[in-house]
């Protein structure tokens, strides 16, 4: 059995002995529908993380037993699974909230039961305001435009364009793209969308194409869309700097779009889309090479960002349950918020009172397509 880093910090600390009795965790994941390729990968590594650790011992002796239902994305089948593992099948804690709208149905549930929670979804809505039992492992999508900006600015460039996604996940990080673009001195001068369902952005490209001045285009956006607009800023001919968002950090992103039109791609991403090329001493290297290898063994398929997103939310959680040395739900919420410099594969968490993400900026990588494959810019 191969040993992640997750799984080699608590045996560290001397938490994982004979299991004796069961600690349930809960999750409601997208495994089936439309963001599949999100949370494909975050079942399977949730399982994979699981059988690690029991067969290495459990939790101090306590076995942890998955609970989990596929929501298919659906807010209201999130809310129902959420309402289920709380009152049927008595779990301390959920992991899951693969969208952004299953994450919003299902912390409603949690925060009245009063059971912790730890997200899977972007929005910085998740945790801002803070609620008190839920918390989350992926940057928030203000963070990514932050980061994009970041980089803009730093080439010189000031004139922008955006062409959103209209589902949940887009039109946030639109809006917040928005709101924090003046603090980077840029101007947006051209602001385009698309639906979901949309097969062809060709028209929207061909105005932001004939907008004067434009220097840099973004893609706020997951599932398909990102990679159609990919192909056809490619087929147009468009020359101008190009960033997506961290909604589509993954192999699969490239395979859809094509690594020809994807060449020169910028995104914020994590350590893990990269974690062969990190440095000796890197703070993340380790984790994130014991994760990869791990998943990419047992699964057969490439490790994605979305997958990393499960792995920190897992290691959270039994972090604090080992921590607390308590398996009742309070105990555990206040071991979450007191969890300090708790490297994962996404970034380093340090959770207070009034911060329930626990990342800032730093743990955002600027990476770039390069050859069909993720290079850091930085």
């Amino acid at each position: 059995m191969k040993t992640t880093t997750a799984l080699a910090t608590l045996m560290a600390l001397g938490l994982t002995t004979p299991a004796l009795a069961e600690i349930r965790i809960g999750a409601s994941i997208s495994a089936t529908g439309p963001a599949a390729f999100l949370g494909d990968p975050q079942v399977k590594t949730l399982e994979m993380l699981v059988e690690e650790l029991n067969a290495a011992g459990g939790i101090d002796g306590e076995e942890v037993t998955l609970i989990h239902y596929d929501d298919g994305g659906d807010p209201n089948k999130a809310r129902t699974f959420a309402t289920r593992l709380i009152e049927d099948d008595e779990v301390v804690a959920i992991i899951g909230g693969t969208t952004t709208g299953a994450t919003m149905s299902i912390l409603s549930v949690a925060e009245d039961a009063e059971i912790p929670f730890i997200s899977l979804a972007g929005a910085i809505e998740i945790i801002d305001p803070v609620r008190p039992f839920t918390f989350k492992t992926p940057h928030t999508d203000r963070m990514a435009c932050q980061k994009i900006f970041e980089d803009i600015q730093a080439r010189g460039f000031t004139n922008v364009a955006m062409i959103s996604g209209t589902d949940g996940f887009g039109a946030s990080m639109q809006a917040q793209c928005k709101a924090v673009i003046g603090d980077y001195g840029l101007t947006l001068v051209a602001d385009e969308s698309y639906n979901p369902t949309d097969a062809d952005m060709t028209a929207q490209l061909t105005k932001i194409r004939n907008t004067e001045g434009v220097e840099a285009l973004i893609n706020p956006g997951f599932g398909q869309g990102p990679s159609i607009v990919t192909r056809n800023y490619a087929q147009l001919g468009l020359e101008i700097p190009f960033y997506q968002s961290h909604g589509v950090a993954s192999n699969g992103f490239i395979d859809l779009a094509g690594a020809d039109a994807a060449e020169g791609v910028r995104l914020p991403g994590t350590a893990l889309l990269v974690a062969d090329i990190l440095p000796e001493g890197d703070a993340q290297r380790d984790i994130a090479l014991a994760y990869k290898t791990a998943f990419e063994e047992a699964t057969g398929t490439p490790v994605s960002t979305f997958g990393g997103y499960a792995h920190d939310a897992f290691l959270i959680l039994t972090d604090a349950i080992a921590r607390a040395g308590s398996t009742e739900p309070q105990a555990i919420r206040d071991a979450i918020e007191q969890t300090t410099g708790l490297v994962g594969t996404t970034g380093t968490y340090t959770f207070t009172p009034d911060d329930h993400l626990g990342l800032d900026l730093s743990a955002f990588r600027m990476l770039e397509i390069q050859g069909g494959a993720w290079t850091t810019v930085e």
